[in-house]
């Protein structure tokens, strides 16, 4: 029988040398200028196996800010506080067709947040973190992600300074609708503790470890909410992509801007990989390639 287990070294370099070709078809994004400044040829790769194998390849000590790879862990968060009936009278659940900051979704559904995945989802559910400002917030989050996973994760000043700066007029328009809608109570607490928490920065190994939390049973999550995150991360966590690639990998997914892509394996194992380069969609270029040809080779597919 295959799985995550049956990886080894050897394959896994050669599927990596392959992936990191198709950099090629993607550009790193240019509207945060501390993000532009990203090797497109960046490459790493972290697997956690649940029976304690890790394997880790390429450029791995590049930090970098997690950004939308973060969403599913703020949407645990809650659910962990606050439980999922509540949290899902804030978040819908259902996938979008339209892009991750799509106004136009936002007002076709009448303000109310499509998914916790795509930026009105998690700009709102960002307003809802515990804490009384932003700084407490995301301080909180990060401290509790730290805990729970045994990463150093840390808000990187100086990419969260080049978001402010070049604050994405688009997310201002979502929060503003948002707020007329009433489905926020505070425009600015809602943007600053989204931005902040985008700006959750490690290494591909802490993400990896992030993953961890969401691939097993456990005494410190529910299992409710760890299903509930999961699901969504499959049905929405390469936006309008999503369903494309739950056929071609079959497992949840979580992309960033940054070039972070997280999969889990339920029950089995974890894989975290970087490379700045998207697509025309906003995800990571060569991650998807190797997550492609991983799940293929090794029947990894939940659905298989």
């Amino acid at each position: 029988m295959l799985g995550i287990k049956s990886i080894n070294i050897h394959n896994l370099s050669k599927w990596v040398e392959q992936a990191k070709t198709q950099s090629l078809h993607g550009e790193v994004i240019k509207r945060i200028p501390q993000l532009a400044v990203a090797n497109p040829n960046w490459f790493a790769v972290h697997i956690i196996c649940k029976a304690g194998e890790n394997y880790s390849l390429g450029d791995t000590d590049c930090i970098f800010p997690f950004m939308s790879v973060i969403k599913p862990f703020s949407l645990l968060y809650l659910l962990e506080h606050y439980g999922a009936e509540k949290v899902l009278q804030w978040v819908g659940v259902k996938p979008s067709d339209a892009p991750f900051n799509s106004l136009t979704q936002l007002i076709a559904d009448n303000g109310y947040p499509r998914n916790p995945m795509i930026n009105s989802g998690a700009i709102t559910l960002a307003e809802k973190l515990p804490g009384d400002n932003g700084i407490a917030c995301t301080q909180l989050f990060c401290k509790w992600l730290n805990e729970l996973a045994g990463t150093q994760l840390y808000i990187d000043a100086d990419i969260l300074n080049s978001v402010r700066i070049n604050r994405s007029q688009i997310n201002i328009d979502i929060t503003h609708y948002l707020y007329k809608t009433g489905n926020l109570k505070n425009i600015e607490l809602s943007l600053d503790a989204y931005e902040q928490i985008c700006c959750i920065s490690g290494r591909v190994e802490d993400l990896a470890k992030l993953g961890n939390i969401l691939t097993c049973t456990s005494d410190f999550i529910k299992n409710q909410h760890r299903q509930i995150v999961n699901t969504v991360m499959l049905t929405c966590g390469l936006y309008e992509a999503s369903a494309e690639y739950a056929v071609k990998i079959g497992l949840p997914i979580k992309s960033g801007i940054a070039g972070g892509l997280l999969t889990i394996i339920p029950n089995q194992g974890t894989i975290a990989s970087y490379s700045p380069a998207l697509d025309i969609v906003g995800n990571p270029v060569a991650g998807l390639a190797l997550m492609e040809t991983i799940s293929q080779k090794l029947q990894l597919s939940i659905f298989c």
